[in-house]
């Protein structure tokens, strides 16, 4: 029986390309999402064996998905594709429960195994992520702790983005209200006071890409 693989990456022609590389691998993509929230509400329905997530995706990154994909589909492996080497962006990945940690300039070559590997139920880490991963336990890197919660990252995130309030009320199905009352609380926590400080901090945490 092929592995079945829920696919979220939000570049059309990225998405088509590990589409067809899966596919001819022999693996079979129940679903694709251009975002972190279609990735969530596909999990949930589909509750696919292995999701492969981009780790800077809009309206919900790939750490906050792979953390709620885990809550509404236990069984569901993830793996996150990424740009980054940053041991922050690795060891919170890990942490959120990822299975596999896959450069996409090495995507061809390492996603597959990492596929394979998540549905067996091991962990893959690509080559340089491996390195990274050694180099933080012999520096003893800790995670800072994030202040919010993870609907203040969504929130934070769509802010980021550009989204006025309206908008990310609209776009989180809540009311003006709540999303300015959240808004506060996010400023509150950080102890900033403009979009800007926003902005910053969330291109810092990898919520969105500078």
């Amino acid at each position: 029986m092929p592995i079945n693989v829920l696919l979220a990456e939000d570049h059309q022609i990225v998405r088509q390309g590990l589409k067809a590389l899966l596919e001819r691998e022999g693996f079979k993509v129940v679903g694709e999402a251009a975002n972190g929230q279609e990735a969530l509400q596909l999990a949930e329905t589909l509750h696919p064996e292995v999701a492969v997530l981009d780790l800077a995706m809009p309206l919900l990154g790939g750490i906050d998905a792979a953390r709620e994909i885990q809550r509404v589909s236990p069984k569901t492996k993830t793996i996150l594709l990424t740009m980054h080497t940053d041991e922050r962006y690795i060891l919170e990945g890990l942490r959120a429960g990822a299975k596999g940690y896959v450069m996409k300039t090495h995507a061809a070559d390492d996603l597959v195994r990492a596929i394979r590997e998540a549905a067996r139920g091991g962990t893959y880490l690509g080559p340089e992520i491996s390195e990274a991963v050694v180099q933080a336990y012999r520096n003893k890197t800790e995670i800072p702790v994030d202040p919010l919660s993870a609907r203040e990252r969504q929130v934070l995130q769509l802010i980021a983005e550009g989204n006025t309030t309206k908008e990310v009320a609209t776009k989180l199905d809540i009311s003006v209200k709540t999303a300015e009352t959240y808004r506060g609380r996010i400023m509150e926590k950080l102890d900033l006071h403009m979009t800007a400080g926003l902005v910053h901090y969330a291109i810092r945490r990898g919520l969105v890409q500078p």
